[in-house]
This record gives C-alpha cells, sequence and structure tokens, in this order.
C-alpha cells in the first residue's frame, strides 16, 4: 500500500510538471528576425589625391608638430583664405597640400628658429567639388564629384529617371559660368538622344563643380 502511494505520488508530480511547460511554451512569443533598413546609402565622400587643388568650403586638417595652438581644423573661405594664429590670413585655393605645408613652414619661421615645426596637412573633407541632381529622378540630391562625370552618369549614380520624367527637357545650370548679366548659364539637355548615342557631345556634357541637373516631371 505505501508503494501503491509513493507511485501516484510521482505519477501526479509528472502530469503537473507536464503541464506547466506547456503553459509556458504556450505563452512564448515567437522570435521575429529583423529586417534589414532599407534606407538608401549615401554616396561616398570624394578622396582627396596629392594633386588635388583645395577648394572654397573644404576642411583641411593641420597639424603643427608640438604646437597645439596652431593645429586644428580649418575651414577654407568663400574669399579661399584660412586663418591661423600669429599668421592670420593664408591664400590656400589652387594649393595641394604639400605646395600649402611648404607655405605654413615659410610663415612659421618668422616665429620660430631653426629648426622650424613640422607641418602635416590633409584634406579632411571635400566640399567644393559636389554636383546637385534634383526633380523626377529617384535620389534626387548632391554628389561628390571626384572625377570626370557626365550628365548620363550622375543620373545613373541618382538611380535613374522617373515614370513621367520629362527626358527632352533636363536643364543643366553651371555653378561656374554666367552670361554677361552676371546670370548662370544654363544647357537644356535630350536625355532620348543620349539613350540612342546621338549628339553626345551637345547632350551628354561633362559636369563642373556647383552644376545642378533639374529634371523635370509629369505628363509632357
Amino acid at each position: 500500500m505505501k508503494h501503491l502511494k509513493v507511485m501516484m505520488a510521482m505519477a501526479l508530480a509528472i502530469v503537473m510538471s507536464s503541464g506547466n511547460l506547456l503553459a509556458q511554451t504556450g505563452t512564448q512569443k515567437p522570435t521575429t528576425t529583423q529586417k534589414p533598413s532599407s534606407k538608401p546609402v549615401p554616396p561616398p565622400l570624394p578622396v582627396a589625391t596629392p594633386d588635388y587643388l583645395i577648394g572654397p568650403a573644404d576642411v583641411l586638417r593641420i597639424d603643427v608638430v608640438d604646437e597645439a595652438s596652431y593645429s586644428g581644423d580649418f575651414v577654407v573661405r568663400p574669399d579661399g583664405k584660412i586663418s591661423m594664429l600669429q599668421i592670420d590670413e593664408i591664400p590656400v585655393v589652387g594649393l595641394t597640400t604639400e605646395a600649402l605645408k611648404k607655405k605654413i613652414k615659410t610663415e612659421l619661421g618668422r616665429f620660430f628658429n631653426d629648426p622650424v615645426p613640422e607641418v602635416f596637412v590633409q584634406v579632411k573633407q571635400i566640399n567644393s567639388r559636389i554636383v546637385y541632381i534634383n526633380g523626377a529622378v529617384r535620389k534626387p540630391g548632391p554628389y561628390p564629384l571626384s572625377g570626370p562625370m557626365t550628365v548620363l552618369q550622375l543620373i545613373t549614380i541618382a538611380g535613374g529617371l522617373d515614370e513621367f520624367a520629362q527626358k527632352k527637357k533636363i536643364l543643366v545650370i553651371s555653378g561656374t559660368q554666367r552670361n554677361a548679366k552676371g546670370e548662370s548659364i544654363t544647357w537644356i539637355v535630350n536625355y532620348e538622344d543620349i539613350e540612342k548615342g546621338r549628339n553626345l557631345s551637345k547632350n551628354n556634357i561633362i559636369l563642373n563643380p556647383g552644376d545642378t541637373v533639374v529634371v523635370p516631371g509629369g505628363q509632357p
């Protein structure tokens, strides 16, 4: 009789533990797999080569060894200059980093005895070589101009034209060229001709820093 009671108690314990396990299983939430982000990745910024010529709005990193007060990040002003401690204004537009390094060392020679502190110059961010595209394209916005780029290449990088883009009326606005009235020079580009390989010199023009491409949309 004693053995029978023990067996019944063991069986009851197994049933209760199974019930608890089923209850826990029923209350567990299924794991969900997080979907990868579908946000577009911005185009990489251009990297300055040794022969890159510094332009307005570029960000320069200048380090003067053991002289923290002379070192730091410097934004090239619209007038093409930067200001450094004691040296005051230095014209930098159109210079390579090596040429600017020599120029700074020459200026530092007025305040330091030999040896003049070593100088390192780096283009930290290129902001002077940007083109823009807006209107009926899939990814409008600014794009870095790291090398020669045509209208076709910019449209391709911007994801292509929208369905209702007016291909024959694409407008290119120059960021550097002006007419006699001081207004930006513009061109009308026929994208259909580009697709067919016609009049490429007229339509698939090479873009310059500051140029803007406007693609009109809507029914023609």
